[in-house]
């Protein structure tokens, strides 16, 4: 796997320690959206559907630094919208890397060349960047052509001034398992690590035909794994092998939502970074009044299909921890299973049915603003 020796060492610490002290709900990865205003529409994105004057909100550097402390974990993503059109996005990011936390900087790359003067390369640093396949399926998925080619001019103009840069993709059902694995061969041959996940489905997007089913999600995985193992291909995965093991069916995982709170513009998102179903002004009362056992697959309608990194990759770091075993019988993707019975599969029948409450909120956050526009009004009204 690409995750660097010194992430692993730090991060498995981290939980080793989370154990020892008998913790059973802890944060691993601390997702913090400072912005949900993004230069790209993507279909298959759920994460920037509000009004404009929500879009135009941001987090400040203060509250960044301090959603950083507060949450402790010791990794941050900095996913948005596009975090690069923060104007603050340096100070943010130097603020976290100097806590000697990993900081993965989400972007779509299209400002990135531009921008890179406000960070410094650091062991703590790395550009996660969205690539959704090659060419072809990238520019589809984000719906604007030559996105791909800015992308990997700016992945090769980072990577010469001394970053790390990560891609990530997003897998929706119209990939072939051929065009995924000719993905990986092209980023690893680039030189970056690999986030890969299933799309979510998000209730939001604009497309809503291509979200993969988890019975799908399954069976194509295990059919890249055996393209990879025919290629002889160590692609640069930068997942653990257990979370890989869970895509191609083989571990009967539930989701650890607590694992990768999420701080925005709104607060703390309750439950988890690709469900927004309420929240609250702080990590502990996140951690402490979500009612975590009415959220996951078989639990709630929104979560049936979900096999998305941030949900179960958390699930797949505790499971080493405790099954150390485990990870020493499948080091790398070429021990995984991809022929043969799968995992007992989740029974969904009696999940509870989904709500909708994003007008809810919207309305909520809206109203929000205006009472703080009505009274900046006023106090500059009272001191002229």
């Amino acid at each position: 796997m690409s995750v660097s020796l010194h992430q692993q060492i730090r991060v498995g610490a981290y939980v080793a320690k989370q154990t020892l002290m008998g913790r059973k709900k802890y944060p691993l990865v601390l997702f913090l959206e400072p912005l949900f205003r993004c230069n790209l529409a993507c279909p298959g994105c759920g994460k920037i559907d509000y009004p404009a004057p929500i879009l135009n909100k941001r987090l400040s550097v203060q509250e960044c630094l301090d959603a950083v402390d507060e949450c402790g974990a010791p990794v941050v993503a900095i996913p948005g919208g596009e975090p690069l059109i923060h104007k603050e996005i340096g100070e943010i990011v130097e603020g976290i890397v100097a806590r000697k936390k990993f900081v993965s900087l989400c972007t779509n790359a299209l400002l990135l060349e531009k921008k890179l003067d406000l960070f410094k390369p650091s062991p703590f640093l790395f550009f996660s960047v969205h690539l959704d396949g090659l060419e072809e399926e990238h520019d589809h998925a984000v719906d604007q052509k030559g996105t791909f080619k800015i992308a990997v001019k700016a992945i090769k103009a980072a990577q010469d001034r001394g970053f790390q840069v990560n891609v990530n993709a997003t897998i929706f059902d119209n990939m072939t398992a051929k065009q995924v694995a000719d993905y990986l061969d092209f980023a690893t041959d680039l030189g970056v690590g690999i986030s890969i996940s299933p799309g979510y489905a998000y209730e939001r997007a604009e497309d809503k035909e291509h979200f993969l089913s988890r019975e799908k999600t399954k069976n194509l995985f295990r059919d890249i794994f055996k393209i990879g193992k025919e290629r002889g291909r160590e692609w640069n995965l930068s997942h653990s092998s257990l979370f890989l093991n869970f895509l191609a069916g083989n571990e009967e995982y539930m989701c650890t939502p607590w694992g990768s709170p999420t701080r925005n513009v709104f607060g703390w998102q309750k439950p988890c970074y690709l469900l927004g179903e309420g929240y609250v002004s702080s990590f502990k009362e996140l951690m402490e009044t979500t009612d975590w056992d009415s959220y996951g697959t078989g639990k709630y309608e929104k979560c049936s299909n979900c096999m998305a990194h941030c949900g179960y990759e958390p699930t797949a770091a505790m499971d080493a921890v405790k099954n150390p075993f485990k990870m020493f019988k499948i080091p790398n993707m070429f021990k995984i299973a991809t022929e043969g019975p799968m995992a007992p599969e989740i029974d969904l029948s009696n999940a509870r049915p989904a709500e909708d409450v994003h007008e809810k909120l919207v309305d909520a956050e809206m109203s929000k603003i205006e009472a703080e526009k009505k009274a900046r009004k006023e106090r500059a009204e009272a001191a002229a």
